[in-house]
Order: structure tokens, then C-alpha cells, then sequence
């Protein structure tokens, strides 16, 4: 057994039973409060390279010459490809980012409720609403016209 396995051991067994009940308490709190700031970091990190592409899809529609290539950056290291697939290649990685953004902000909602859980506070009104999809939205505007 290592030294400090040994003294952290030493440290709960000094402990009073509310003490050690509170320092669990604490922990769970704090685990709970780093996995809703990782995925919050990483819907942003996500949504920054969303914007990138957005920003090459519109450079793509700019440039009217289909039948040239195009200079693409993949990390360090540029590489010249057809206009048509690089425009593919870039609509395919934005449906990625986009069903892994919705899929981390659902995961998102069910930490952020966890975590309020386990502070004893109440849970976000709102918080798990949807938006209406387009159909619904469409239906919407008939009744509120009619």
C-alpha cells in the first residue's frame, strides 16, 4: 500500500460519520459539476467548428467556377480537392456536429438535473423543452391566422 493511500485511509477513519457523509456529499457534487462543464466546453468547441465549415460552405457558394479545385485545410496541411466533393465533404461533417451538439445538450439536460438533485434544489422549469419542428410550426401559423 502506498504512503498516500495509507494517510487518506488514516484521514476517514478520524473522521466522524457526518464528516465522511458531508466529504461524499462533497465529491459527488463536485464530479457531477466537472461533467456538466466538460460537455459545456465541448458542445462549444463543437459549435466553434461548426461555424468554421459554416463559413467554408459559404466561400464554396461564392465561388461560381465548379469545375476548379479548391484548397482545403486539414489541420496543418493544405490539400487541393474538387469543389463538388469538398462541398460534400463539409455538408456530411455538418450533420455530424450537429446530431453530436443535440446529442451532448440532451446528456447536458439529465447532468444539469443530477446535479441540482444532488445540492436539494429544485429542477429548471423549462429547461426540458423542445422547439417545434416545421411541421409544427407550420400548423402553428394556420391556427393563428384562422
Amino acid at each position: 500500500m502506498d504512503r498516500g493511500r495509507a494517510g487518506s485511509e488514516r484521514v476517514n477513519t478520524m473522521l466522524s460519520p457526518e464528516a465522511e457523509r458531508v466529504l461524499r456529499y462533497l465529491v459527488e457534487v463536485e464530479e457531477l459539476a466537472e461533467e456538466v462543464l466538460a460537455d459545456r466546453r465541448q458542445i462549444v468547441d463543437l459549435d466553434t467548428k461548426r461555424n468554421r465549415n459554416r463559413e467554408g460552405l459559404r466561400a464554396l457558394q461564392r465561388d461560381l467556377n465548379l469545375s476548379e479545385d479548391v484548397m482545403v485545410c486539414f489541420g496543418n496541411v493544405f490539400i487541393r480537392m474538387p469543389h463538388r466533393e469538398t462541398k460534400e465533404m463539409i455538408e456530411k461533417d455538418q450533420e455530424h456536429l450537429d446530431k453530436e451538439i443535440e446529442r451532448l445538450q440532451k446528456q447536458l439536460k439529465v447532468k444539469v438535473n443530477r446535479l441540482f438533485e444532488a445540492q436539494g434544489k429544485p429542477e429548471l422549469k423549462g429547461f426540458n423543452l423542445n422547439p417545434l419542428n416545421k411541421d409544427e410550426l407550420k400548423a402553428l401559423k394556420v391556427i393563428l391566422k384562422g
